[in-house]
């Protein structure tokens, strides 16, 4: 009977020692903190998937599943506020769209010139200017609407509130994710290039337009990437500057609706956004990636300055 029992208590003996050397964690593995890791993912993620299965049920109902259906997309029925067919949800993502499209092509070229000048300053105040680049990175979004707001009724009073007083405000919180991200390209990839450069005979001009910009050129499209995130997001400088029904963006509907009684088109019109957001995002880490490929086997510095035709 006894020996009949001791492969099985071996068996259990195992078992235990196993469990211990798991739960000891001899070799130091991090599952403490991939559990936390998962733990926020979850946190952050299931609630977004609620909203957007929502966005599909075929009843107003945003507790109850009743089916699927598009008709809080492309419904035509004047009862339904669908997301392409109501006036109000059309006009907040198109004027999004055209803030953070704009929000591009000011700030991301300004953003770049202020990072090579920061970047090549060495006199006094260039420290005080690197500080007061940051600034808006550290001042909350509130205090820079209130700020900005009184800016334009108070001082510059021919700005007019609604789509130029808002472009104004998301430029100015913009600037500084350009100069944050095309500095690090610019302290990544060093002076050895353009030193290079002027070795093989090569102008100021020439050294920045065919030799440094197509080195930044993935940190400039990163940085684009983030600015349209931002800027297509924003609520507070939206809601501060705005100037009515004309200037109302996603955010500000989606906060208007909320506040009375929502409905799945709401879901909808913030599906719409996130898929644009995340869309720009994957698409200038694509970008940076596809650019920056093959950087670590790269030769000298004079050898790559010669492929630029110099």
């Amino acid at each position: 009977m006894s020996q009949a029992l001791a492969p099985r208590r071996e068996s259990e003996f195992g078992y235990t020692q196993r469990l211990r050397g798991w739960l000891g964690n001899h070799w130091g593995k991090p599952r403490f903190l991939v559990l936390v890791t998962w733990s926020y993912i979850v946190w952050s993620i299931v609630p977004v998937l609620v909203a957007i299965q929502f966005s599909f049920n075929d009843s107003r109902s945003l507790s109850s599943w009743h089916g699927f259906t598009l008709k809080w997309y492309t419904s035509t029925n004047p009862n339904i506020d669908s997301v392409f067919h109501s006036a109000e949800l059309r006009g907040a993502l198109e004027q999004s769209m055209k803030l953070a499209g704009l929000d591009v092509l000011i700030a991301t070229p300004i953003g770049v010139l202020l990072a090579l000048g920061l970047a090549r300053w060495r006199g006094r105040g260039s420290g005080a200017s690197n500080f007061l680049m940051l600034f808006p990175l550290v001042t909350p979004e509130i205090v820079a609407g209130v700020s900005l707001l009184l800016l334009f009724s108070q001082l510059l009073t021919f700005v007019p509130f609604g789509t130029v007083a808002q472009l104004l405000g998301h430029v100015t919180f913009s600037i500084s994710y350009v100069v944050v991200i095309v500095r690090g390209r610019l302290f990544s990839i060093g002076p050895s290039y353009e030193e290079a450069a002027a070795d093989l005979g090569a102008a100021p001009a020439t050294r920045l337009t065919r030799v440094l910009l197509p080195l930044l050129l993935p940190a400039i499209v990163a940085s684009a990437a983030i600015v349209f995130a931002i800027s297509i997001d924003d609520f507070v400088i939206s809601q501060w500057l705005s100037n009515g029904a004309n200037s109302t963006t996603v955010p500000m509907e989606i906060y208007d609706a909320t506040r009375a009684t929502p409905q799945p088109s709401t879901d909808g019109i913030a599906t719409v956004i996130m898929v644009i957001t995340l869309l720009s995002v994957v698409a200038g880490v694509l970008v940076y990636r596809f650019f920056t490929r093959g950087e670590s086997g790269r030769g000298s510095a004079i050898d790559d300055v010669a492929g630029f035709g110099i």
